[in-house]
Protein backbone atom coordinates (compact mmCIF):
# COMPACT_ATOMS: atom_id res chain seq x y z
CA UNK A 1 0.00 0.00 0.00
CA UNK A 2 2.70 2.58 0.63
CA UNK A 3 4.35 1.70 -2.28
CA UNK A 4 1.15 3.02 -4.30
CA UNK A 5 0.63 6.13 -2.18
CA UNK A 6 4.64 6.64 -3.16
CA UNK A 7 3.73 6.33 -6.99
CA UNK A 8 0.61 8.38 -6.50
CA UNK A 9 2.49 11.38 -4.68
CA UNK A 10 5.33 11.57 -7.25
CA UNK A 11 2.80 11.10 -10.65
CA UNK A 12 1.07 14.12 -8.59
CA UNK A 13 4.20 16.31 -7.86
CA UNK A 14 5.06 15.95 -11.39
CA UNK A 15 1.45 16.44 -12.85
CA UNK A 16 1.26 19.19 -11.02
CA UNK A 17 4.80 21.03 -11.23
CA UNK A 18 3.79 20.24 -15.24
CA UNK A 19 0.98 21.98 -15.12
CA UNK A 20 2.46 24.90 -13.12
CA UNK A 21 5.39 25.53 -15.61
CA UNK A 22 2.90 25.38 -18.85
CA UNK A 23 0.48 27.61 -17.56
CA UNK A 24 3.10 30.40 -15.75
CA UNK A 25 5.07 30.53 -19.21
CA UNK A 26 1.40 31.20 -21.16
CA UNK A 27 0.42 33.90 -19.03
CA UNK A 28 4.28 35.48 -19.38
CA UNK A 29 4.01 35.10 -23.00
CA UNK A 30 1.00 37.03 -23.45
CA UNK A 31 0.26 39.85 -21.65
CA UNK A 32 -3.33 40.03 -20.38
CA UNK A 33 -5.42 42.94 -21.75
CA UNK A 34 -8.53 44.25 -19.87
CA UNK A 35 -11.77 43.16 -20.29
CA UNK A 36 -12.96 46.26 -21.65
CA UNK A 37 -11.42 49.17 -23.56
CA UNK A 38 -12.48 52.22 -23.03
CA UNK A 39 -13.24 55.15 -25.96
CA UNK A 40 -9.62 56.87 -25.77
CA UNK A 41 -7.73 53.45 -25.61
CA UNK A 42 -10.21 52.30 -28.57
CA UNK A 43 -9.65 55.79 -30.36
CA UNK A 44 -5.28 55.22 -29.55
CA UNK A 45 -5.40 51.78 -30.88
CA UNK A 46 -7.02 53.07 -34.36
CA UNK A 47 -3.99 56.03 -34.72
CA UNK A 48 -1.69 53.00 -33.69
CA UNK A 49 -2.93 50.55 -36.74
CA UNK A 50 -2.78 53.79 -39.18
CA UNK A 51 0.05 55.70 -38.19
CA UNK A 52 2.86 53.73 -40.91
CA UNK A 53 0.17 54.82 -43.86
CA UNK A 54 0.94 58.60 -44.10
CA UNK A 55 -2.85 58.83 -45.64
CA UNK A 56 -3.82 58.19 -41.99
CA UNK A 57 -1.69 60.52 -40.95
CA UNK A 58 -3.70 63.02 -43.01
CA UNK A 59 -7.05 61.51 -41.27
CA UNK A 60 -5.86 61.13 -38.36
CA UNK A 61 -8.41 64.16 -36.94
CA UNK A 62 -11.59 61.90 -37.88
CA UNK A 63 -10.29 59.42 -35.81
CA UNK A 64 -9.47 61.88 -32.65
CA UNK A 65 -12.35 63.37 -32.65
CA UNK A 66 -14.83 60.56 -33.11
CA UNK A 67 -15.80 61.22 -36.76
CA UNK A 68 -15.05 57.17 -37.98
CA UNK A 69 -17.93 56.44 -35.36
CA UNK A 70 -20.25 57.33 -38.11
CA UNK A 71 -18.21 58.63 -41.36
CA UNK A 72 -15.90 56.68 -43.41
CA UNK A 73 -13.15 58.82 -45.82
CA UNK A 74 -12.53 55.57 -48.22
CA UNK A 75 -10.44 57.91 -50.79
CA UNK A 76 -7.99 57.96 -47.16
CA UNK A 77 -8.61 54.05 -46.47
CA UNK A 78 -10.00 55.15 -43.29
CA UNK A 79 -13.35 53.26 -42.39
CA UNK A 80 -15.96 53.91 -39.96
CA UNK A 81 -19.23 53.95 -39.59
CA UNK A 82 -21.64 53.78 -41.94
CA UNK A 83 -24.77 55.58 -40.11
CA UNK A 84 -22.98 59.29 -41.93
CA UNK A 85 -22.33 59.65 -45.43
CA UNK A 86 -18.69 58.84 -46.65
CA UNK A 87 -16.78 62.10 -46.34
CA UNK A 88 -14.45 62.12 -49.48
CA UNK A 89 -16.03 64.29 -51.46
CA UNK A 90 -17.63 66.60 -48.82
CA UNK A 91 -14.94 69.16 -49.39
CA UNK A 92 -16.72 69.76 -53.05
CA UNK A 93 -20.38 68.39 -51.96
CA UNK A 94 -20.93 70.09 -48.40
CA UNK A 95 -21.84 73.57 -50.46
CA UNK A 96 -23.99 72.27 -52.68
CA UNK A 97 -26.20 70.23 -50.04
CA UNK A 98 -25.58 72.18 -47.18
CA UNK A 99 -26.21 75.77 -48.61
CA UNK A 100 -22.93 77.16 -46.71
CA UNK A 101 -19.19 76.62 -47.79
CA UNK A 102 -17.25 73.61 -45.91
CA UNK A 103 -15.57 76.42 -43.46
CA UNK A 104 -18.75 77.62 -41.94
CA UNK A 105 -20.38 74.12 -42.03
CA UNK A 106 -18.08 72.66 -39.61
CA UNK A 107 -18.45 76.30 -37.42
CA UNK A 108 -21.86 76.36 -37.64
CA UNK A 109 -23.22 73.12 -39.37
CA UNK A 110 -26.68 73.48 -40.90
CA UNK A 111 -27.73 69.84 -40.58
CA UNK A 112 -29.63 68.78 -37.09
CA UNK A 113 -27.45 65.64 -36.59
CA UNK A 114 -24.51 67.95 -37.11
CA UNK A 115 -25.53 70.43 -34.97
CA UNK A 116 -25.92 68.57 -32.28
CA UNK A 117 -22.85 66.70 -32.82
CA UNK A 118 -20.27 69.48 -32.92
CA UNK A 119 -22.78 71.98 -30.70
CA UNK A 120 -21.69 69.92 -27.65
CA UNK A 121 -18.15 69.91 -28.94
CA UNK A 122 -16.98 72.88 -31.34
CA UNK A 123 -14.00 72.48 -33.58
CA UNK A 124 -10.93 74.68 -32.66
CA UNK A 125 -8.92 76.26 -34.86
CA UNK A 126 -6.74 73.70 -35.33
CA UNK A 127 -8.97 70.74 -35.46
CA UNK A 128 -11.13 72.66 -37.96
CA UNK A 129 -7.90 73.21 -40.03
CA UNK A 130 -6.35 69.49 -39.90
CA UNK A 131 -10.10 68.69 -41.13
CA UNK A 132 -10.19 71.25 -43.95
CA UNK A 133 -6.66 70.15 -44.85
CA UNK A 134 -7.33 66.27 -44.53
CA UNK A 135 -10.95 66.66 -46.85
CA UNK A 136 -9.00 68.82 -49.38
CA UNK A 137 -6.16 66.07 -50.03
CA UNK A 138 -9.65 63.29 -49.91
CA UNK A 139 -11.56 65.30 -52.69
CA UNK A 140 -7.89 65.51 -54.56
CA UNK A 141 -7.43 61.57 -54.77
CA UNK A 142 -9.13 59.56 -57.70
CA UNK A 143 -11.18 57.15 -57.13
Amino acid sequence: MGKYIAIFLICFGVAFGGGYLIFNAKEKAAPAEPAEKTDQVVKKDAIEKQQGDSTAKEGRIFIQRGCVSCHSISALNIQGGSTGPDLSQAYVNVEGKHGVPIEEFLKKPTSAVMSGVLGDKPLTDDERAAVLAALKAASEKKP
